[in-house]
């Protein structure tokens, strides 16, 4: 559930920027845009999306292969997202964007030390 609302605000997000500047939007999504943040956001969106795709082939493949790939494409899409945040320059201030990244990132890390799908490689190493 929580993943298909960032799905849906990703598409809110993308769709209002089609709205006021669809030109911006195409370099973005071409890859042609003049700032580094425009990339970051593009590779987030489309980690997510894949991420989303799996989450619909879930029971289509196995539970190990599924829970690694998930967890690899939302690892991505979140660090990416970060650097999209980080380098735009708008109305949040530098001091409360790191620290809410910073939270975004260190949740993401607890969460990721935790899956089930590391614990079953470890001990698959042992």
């Amino acid at each position: 559930m929580v993943g298909a609302v960032v799905v849906l605000l990703v598409v809110v997000h993308v769709a209002g920027l089609w709205i006021t500047s669809p030109p911006d939007m195409i370099d973005a999504l071409t890859f042609s845009a003049p700032t580094a943040f425009s990339a970051f956001g593009v590779i987030s969106m489309w980690m997510l999306f894949s991420a989303a795709g799996l989450a619909l082939a879930r029971g289509r493949i196995g539970i190990r292969s599924w829970r690694a790939g998930h967890a690899s494409f939302v690892s991505l899409a979140i660090l990416t997202a970060i650097a999209h945040a980080m380098l735009i320059e708008g109305t949040m201030g530098m001091l409360a964007k790191t620290a809410l990244c910073l939270l975004v990132l260190n949740a993401t890390g607890n969460v990721m030390a935790n899956l089930e799908i590391w614990r079953s490689f470890r001990s698959r190493n042992r």
